[in-house]
């Protein structure tokens, strides 16, 4: 199996964000969140040992010479382990399984140069950060303890998911670095904002559950095509930029946007065919689907449904009523300018 591989069957279990929301996104990560706080006893020290590891390791492959073999992939899951040290010597695996332990440290996987697909959800960390492993494609933190995103800097990071831990604000992803990142997993946070996410290259941003009140620094995000901020505090659509060129989806479900006049900061944003508002004060407003066709032409699909035709011509009808008003007004200002222009 070569470094390239497609990394599809290793991935992480992860919730289909991009199907319709029917439902409230499972509040794990708070449950969790206040287990750990509730339970603050010391484990008692675990260490990985050779038979644990002999009992988790499986996928035979070729090492990088070719002329010998080693098992590449460990699973390693709910061990109670608080110490890998030993896996400094495993240096052929590329797909680790360390999930559901009580893990304080990941250094000893610096070691692991080869390392492909990485998995540490539900441990004791507080940072994630590694020296540079050049194929590592997909990481996933989720629900530890982890207070900031300083030291990731994969070149061939595909997928980060840091959901559930205790990040305020994004700190330290260089886009220069991180070039080859194009989804980051940042829900059931404390962000209080959108800055630091500087990566151009980003194709699926999930930032809900924080606890943001408006979107900034968003603008270089040109490939971005799925951007969810469910149950934040979200009150103004400030901050959509024309540059934000691909954004096809937009999820804003149980915020606080009130006006429905705020859409109209979201008609430049070329590609925006599904826009999901349920649980919003403006979705409660009685032309509420047909203010936000009138505003947004291009949309398609707001919350649950799809546009009919008859919608759609109704909003045309309405926004060329409302062009030939605009006309007629900024007609008779100039009229009345020249009526009162000095001889």
């Amino acid at each position: 199996m070569s470094d390239e591989e497609d990394l599809e069957d290793f991935e992480p279990d992860q919730d289909d964000l991009d199907k319709e929301d029917d439902e409230k996104e499972t509040e794990e990560w708070e449950d969790y969140r206040k287990e750990g706080e509730e339970f603050s006893e010391e484990w008692l020290p675990t260490p990985l040992t050779e038979a644990v590891v002999k009992e988790g390791l499986s996928l035979l492959c070729k090492t990088g010479s070719g002329l010998a073999h080693a098992y590449v992939k460990l699973e390693v899951k709910e061990r109670d382990l608080t110490d890998i040290s030993l896996l400094r010597s495993y240096i052929h695996l590329r797909y680790v399984d360390i999930s559901e332990n009580h893990l304080t440290d990941l250094s000893p996987l610096n070691y692991l140069t080869h390392l492909l697909w990485l998995k540490a959800d539900s441990n004791q960390l507080r940072s994630v950060q590694l020296n540079e492993l050049p194929y590592l494609q997909i990481a996933s933190f989720a629900y530890n303890q982890i207070i900031d995103t300083e030291g990731i800097a994969h070149p061939r990071l595909r997928s980060l998911d840091l959901k559930g831990n205790r990040i305020q604000m994004v700190t330290g992803l260089d886009p220069q670095k991180l070039n080859s990142l194009h989804t980051l997993e940042l829900r059931g946070n404390q962000l209080k904002s959108t800055l630091g996410i500087n990566l151009p290259k980003l194709k699926n941003l999930y930032l809900a559950q924080n606890m943001l009140k408006k979107v900034e620094g968003l603008e270089n995000l040109t490939n971005l095509t799925t951007l969810h901020l469910r149950d934040n505090q979200i009150e103004t659509l400030s901050g959509f930029s024309k540059e934000m060129k691909s954004l096809q989806y937009l999820n804003l479900r149980g915020n606080m946007v009130t006006d429905l006049t705020e859409l109209a900061k979201l008609r430049d944003l070329p590609k925006l065919r599904a826009l999901v508002l349920l649980d919003n004060p403006c979705a409660d407003e009685t032309d509420y689907r047909q203010e936000a066709l009138v505003q947004i032409a291009h949309l398609e699909r707001l919350d649950k449904d799809f546009f009919e035709e008859e919608e759609q011509a109704e909003a045309e009808e309405i926004r060329q009523r409302l062009k030939e008003e605009r006309e007629q007004e900024a007609e008779q200002e100039h009229s009345l300018d020249l009526d009162q222009a000095p001889m």
